[in-house]
């Protein structure tokens, strides 16, 4: 459309908007979502999808490890950070470290909204209610990382929430 309509009007301005940010989040459902294997995954690639998809959010995220790391953590990383989106709907900070095989996600925000349902599932407790569509991430990611053999530490201590995987 750019091509034959030249023109840099509000519409190709917020139909390209859209475009850029339906292609960011595929991106990163993808890797969430998808398979996960044994290869890497590299920095410059994480960093792009992060940055596109939370560019125009309250929220940032900041991508500590420096070497790729494997899909399958970065699949685990990728579904956390949906569940401190959860827990940060007023927006806030996300900073993932790596602490030897240990992923950590450290979310920092004025303000958090916590259901306790839902986190406690990350602990392994069973879930008690039907989960939304947009709750998923708290279900599927304690069976991803059992299937990895990993364990999930949460901790929520005033404006702060730490996923260590």
């Amino acid at each position: 459309m750019e091509m034959s309509t030249p023109s840099s009007s509000p519409e190709m301005a917020l139909i390209s908007d859209s475009v850029s940010n339906a292609s960011a989040r595929i991106r990163f459902f993808r890797i969430a979502f998808g398979a996960a294997g044994a290869q890497l995954v590299g920095r410059p690639e994480v960093i792009s999808i992060l940055k596109d998809v939370y560019s125009d959010t309250r929220l940032t995220v900041n991508w500590g490890p420096l070497a790729g790391v494997p899909r399958c953590d970065v699949r685990m990383a990728f579904l956390a950070l949906q569940c401190l989106e959860t827990g940060m709907p007023y927006g806030g900070r996300i900073d993932v470290t790596q602490e030897g095989e240990q992923i950590v996600l450290t979310g920092h925000a004025d303000k958090l909204k916590i259901d306790v349902t839902l986190w406690d599932m990350l602990k392994g407790e069973p879930r008690e209610t039907e989960l939304h569509a947009a709750q998923v991430q708290f279900g599927l990611l304690p069976q991803i990382a059992e299937d990895e053999s990993r364990s999930i530490k949460t901790e929520i201590i005033d404006s702060c929430i730490t996923i260590r995987i």
